[in-house]
């Protein structure tokens, strides 16, 4: 029992009969244990302990024999109604007088008891008018007690055939911290959240319309002390002689119910994602997709690939971004990217504590290495309130990050939510481990690729991005490679090729064929041509059964501007993407693969290369399809790219790679370079529009 007078028993509020006119007292069983008495009633006949039997509370009513009433009532469950009855502890020379109505009413567990509504007659002018009043009274209150048993519930309101409150609600007070003047009509629904605000009104005005039989529907209400709590509002109409009289309606706090099945929902969610996938990248692709927008705004997964026990040892690693997802109305990551990290970067110190890391912050806040270069973007775009970084451990190995943020007005990351994920992960554990023994070893695999593959290096006055995405369909490591340097010319080299095979014989011919390539690029500072002639003299020699395709080129700077003279050996041509959009390949300079007798010197092409142009280089396996022509998948990724042409370089490399129908069983390395605006444009709109004149 709630409260001081008892103003909730077994699950019943009676918060409704406290303001009427009348003493109302409601006792429970054969002792007609007291459970509760109105305001009106305290005043009439002043504290009685709620609990005791009727015979303990009121010993001058037991000694007046009006105990036997209430045991008839009980026993035959007829109202019985009395007029002009002495009631009261008072003295005799100041007895008061009473018209009191008893009726049987049911409790929710079967039970019954008495609902006893008094009326002091003493001062009245009638006998008619006495019984009118407390006739009227009790139908009243016996109407609202049997709504009150099908809704029962913490908070209970009353609005009239309209919809709008017409009595004040203790409890709606208590709850919501919301005075009568706002409560009264329809401000009451300026306590709901606004994101349901229109469903409820929405709901409650058509069930007022069409006189429901029952109203029921959940919302979210601010309770006092600022947050906001899952509720489930109910009401039924009250009929006189066929004739809507008012609604009685109630608020029950459903929150960790409601969580309760929100969290096995997610759960399911989670555990039938996951099943219906084989590989990893799948799976947590699909995990991402659950977890948006129910727990957070964003999320991305990171494959983490360590570089020769690099995380064990302090070193650095790639993190591989596999999948992206972001709730309506903000902008989705690229589902693919990869960043190489320093040892002791935040993400880093995360990644190898394989603990949740939780943190909150003002939007647009400097979050430094905490989450890779594309992801700190995204959250600094989307005005990010808050994050998560969840390390997925399968069997003791380290197989993802994902990472979860709120944006906006949403609240921040709690660590509740943190809890709901790690569960969902959990729970998701037997599939992915299933999935991790193909991917423990397609990670030593990509690890040794990307420990074969060279850093870009940083030009002043260029931008350098490049990008491997391995197979997720081979074990095996590759033979597509790429690689940039710098000559002491002043000129930048960018190179690309695949080694025919996928298996650890066409990586190690790779890395034999790129440093090979390296050392007569370094040695001899001629066009591309040459270059690629020797190296396929070398082939020969060296390598008699390799075969092998690659682009060599030559980014020079004149007084005219930058320049491009390139070579291309069986390798799809370069792609030429210019500031405005448009975008050609450069097949001059072609020349067949390497490793086959060809007696003719290879030959060079030079082109021009326009301020805030973009040059493209990769691996057939960016456009190459089996059932198709290979020209349908360049024309493919020219239009793809020229849409491209104004984004930052590493968004433009990772949009091909996650727009792109990619082929399953075939990696794809690129590298791509972007040429600054020219100095006088960019001065030029560096100064203001006066000055523009």
């Amino acid at each position: 029992m709630d409260g001081v007078y008892g103003q909730r028993v077994s699950g019943l509020t009676f918060e409704v009969l406290e303001p009427a006119p009348v003493g109302v007292a409601v006792t429970r069983g054969p002792d007609h244990r007291l459970l509760y008495t109105n305001k009106t009633y305290r005043s009439l006949f002043g504290e009685r302990p709620i609990g005791s039997p009727l015979r303990d509370a009121f010993p001058r009513v037991a000694q007046e024999d009006y105990a036997r009433v209430f045991d008839q009532v009980l026993r035959t469950g007829g109202p019985v109604v009395r007029t002009d009855a002495p009631g009261g502890e008072a003295p005799e020379e100041h007895q008061r007088f009473f018209t009191f109505s008893l009726s049987r009413i049911a409790f929710e567990d079967g039970t019954y008891g008495v609902l006893a509504v008094f009326l002091d007659v003493t001062d009245q002018v009638t006998v008619a008018q006495r019984l009118r009043t407390v006739a009227d009274e009790r139908r009243r209150i016996l109407r609202r007690y049997q709504s009150l048993v099908r809704v029962s519930a913490q908070i209970v309101w009353v609005a009239d055939p309209g919809g709008l409150v017409i009595e004040p609600s203790p409890g709606w007070e208590r709850v919501t911290g919301q005075s009568w003047d706002d409560f009264r009509d329809d401000g009451w629904m300026n306590a709901v959240h606004p994101d349901d605000r229109a469903s409820t009104q929405s709901s409650w005005n058509r069930a007022v319309k069409e006189v429901s039989e029952v109203w029921e529907h959940v919302y979210r209400l601010r309770t006092i002390d600022g947050t906001y709590r899952h509720f489930q509002g109910r009401a039924v109409p009250i009929q006189e002689d066929g004739r809507l009289v008012e609604w009685v309606g109630t608020c029950t706090d459903i929150e960790q119910q409601w969580q309760e099945q929100r969290r096995q929902r997610l759960l399911d969610s989670a555990a039938a994602a996951t099943t219906d996938r084989t590989n990893l990248e799948g799976m947590l692709g699909a995990l991402a997709n659950v977890i948006v927008p129910d727990l957070a705004d964003g999320c991305s997964v990171h494959l983490v690939i360590d570089l020769a026990d690099g995380l064990a040892r302090g070193g650095d690693f790639v993190a591989e971004r596999i999948a992206t997802a972001a709730r309506a109305g903000l902008p989705r990551l690229p589902p693919f990217s990869e960043e190489r990290l320093a040892a002791d970067s935040g993400f880093a110190a995360v990644v190898r504590r394989r603990r949740p890391f939780r943190t909150t912050f003002a939007p647009g806040s400097e979050l430094g290495d905490l989450v890779p270069a594309g992801t700190r973007t995204w959250l600094e775009a989307t005005r990010a309130n808050s994050l998560a970084l969840l390390p997925v451990v399968i069997d003791g190995t380290l197989a993802a990050v994902v990472t979860v943020a709120a944006c906006g007005d949403r609240a921040p990351i709690s660590q509740s939510t943190v809890t709901m994920l790690r569960e969902m992960i959990e729970q998701a554990h037997d599939s992915l481990s299933s999935a991790m023994r193909f991917q423990r070893t397609h990670k030593i695999a990509v690890a040794l690729q990307h420990s074969l593959l060279a850093q870009p290096p940083r030009v002043p006055g260029m931008q350098i991005a490049a990008r491997y995405r391995a197979s997720p369909a081979a074990a095996d490591v590759g033979g597509d490679w790429y690689d940039s340097f710098v000559l002491p010319d002043g000129a930048t080299v960018l190179a690309i090729g695949d080694v025919a095979g996928h298996d650890l014989r066409a990586a190690v011919a790779m890395g034999q064929l790129r440093n090979m390539l390296r050392g007569l690029v370094v040695d001899r500072q001629e066009p591309p041509g040459e270059i690629l002639s020797r190296l396929n003299i070398a082939m020969k020699t060296l390598y008699c059964e390799e075969t092998a395709t690659c682009v060599l080129a030559r980014v020079e700077k004149g007084e005219g501007g930058h320049r491009l003279n390139y070579a291309v050996a069986g390798h799809p041509p370069p792609l030429l993407i210019t500031g405005d959009g448009r975008g050609r390949y450069l097949e001059d300079g072609a020349n067949p693969l390497l490793g086959i007798p060809y007696e003719s010197r290879c030959v060079s092409a030079r082109v021009p290369l326009p301020p805030l142009c973009t040059l493209l280089l990769y691996t057939d396996g960016l456009v190459e399809r089996h059932d198709e022509h290979l020209d349908e998948g360049l024309e493919r990724l020219r239009r793809h790219a020229c849409t491209l042409a104004r984004a930052p370089l590493d968004r433009f490399c990772d949009e091909l790679l996650s727009a792109l129908p990619l082929s399953a069983d075939d990696d794809v390395a690129m590298i791509a370079l972007r040429l600054p605006e020219p100095p006088g444009r960019h001065e030029a709109n560096d100064r203001s529009p006066v000055e523009n004149r």
